[in-house]
């Protein structure tokens, strides 16, 4: 089965990116190439498509990544229904409100335990005293 994925080109620090068909076994950076149908450059959000090409392949079954199929129908692309189309990745960080929840709840908690102690203590402290 073919894939059509991102290549990594460029030098270090600045990628580029070429859209290549290949066998979907296979790892992008060692996999035989069967077609190059594009290049994509991620600072300039420059996407250089050959449409015919890409759209010979997607008939014939090539599947492309989530990234790629974004690239392909903002190029003009007809995509299959079976296509699955890129979605918004979530961040992995907690965000505002989840850090502050975080922090919240570690309060109560150590305050829970700040005031188990002192209750646990309190009567030796008060012996202690008498």
């Amino acid at each position: 089965m073919l894939a059509i994925r991102l290549q990594r080109i460029g030098r270090a620090g600045y990628p580029t990116y070429r859209l290549a068909v290949q066998e979907s076994q296979r790892h992008p950076s060692s996999g035989r190439v069967v077609a190059y149908v594009g290049s994509y450059n991620p600072h300039t959000k420059d996407a250089n498509i050959q449409v015919e090409a890409a759209q010979k392949y997607l008939d014939n079954g090539a599947q492309p990544t989530p990234r790629v199929a974004k690239l392909l129908k903002e190029a003009g692309v007809k995509l299959p229904k079976w296509v699955k189309e890129a979605t918004r990745a979530t961040s992995k960080r907690p965000s505002v409100t989840q850090k502050n929840f975080a922090r919240t709840s570690q309060k109560k908690k150590l305050l829970k335990r700040l005031l188990k102690l002192q209750l646990k203590h309190q009567p030796k402290l008060l012996n202690n005293q008498a």
